[in-house]
């Protein structure tokens, strides 16, 4: 096979050879190049935030954070001396509920970040379906007004009645002009009349 058969770009060198360079290709992914830094997956980490930030916030954790300082300040006052492992004025419980503090501000401003985040998308669905539904409403009104316009042409029932009162009065005044006496359907009598043989 040739190189250029192979993927490769076959290119003359200046003493004549033919060297084949692989050219870089798209349809596959790169190796993995390694790191030295741990790779870790953000929404992993944002929803242990979460959940850490979520419990900081309960009384839950208030009344466990009490009772191990309780149990802290007891244990290194009234236990044997050999067995205290931080004496008054408790230097190591200062340094650990200041490490507890200082991990705690940024899990909750990440829990709070993602919280915004996720607002903003509502908000932006939010608005977008309330321009859909705008927009529905400007079509419907329109419609609504079109099909009035289109009433307005169409016989209803009141004017076929009133036409056909009209058209009574009219057979009417007739009838008392010329003393001919026209007969309703609605005046006639039950039985069969002649014509109806």
């Amino acid at each position: 096979m040739t190189p250029e058969r192979e993927g490769g770009r076959a290119e003359r060198t200046p003493s004549g050879a033919t060297a084949a360079r692989t050219r870089v290709r798209l349809d596959q992914p790169r190796p993995p190049r390694r790191r030295i830094v741990p790779e870790w997956d953000p929404e992993a980490f944002g929803r242990l935030s979460e959940r850490i930030a979520r419990f900081l916030g309960t009384g839950r954790f208030i009344v466990w954070m009490t009772v191990v300082i309780i149990l802290w300040v007891v244990w290194n006052i009234f236990a044997p001396t050999g067995l205290r492992f931080d004496e008054y004025p408790f230097i190591f419980l200062t340094l650990m509920l200041s490490l507890q503090a200082s991990y705690a501000a940024p899990l909750i401003l990440l829990a709070q970040n993602r919280q915004d985040d996720r607002d903003r998308v509502n908000l932006e669905q939010d608005r977008k379906q309330n321009e859909r539904s705008i927009a529905d409403t400007e079509y419907l009104t329109r419609e609504i007004a079109a099909l009035r316009i289109g009433l307005g042409e169409v016989a209803t029932r009141d004017w076929i009645r009133s036409e056909l009162q009209d058209m009574v009065k009219e057979l009417e005044g007739r009838r008392d002009g010329h003393h001919e006496h026209v007969v309703f359907p609605a005046e006639r009598s039950r039985g069969r009349d002649v014509d109806d043989r």
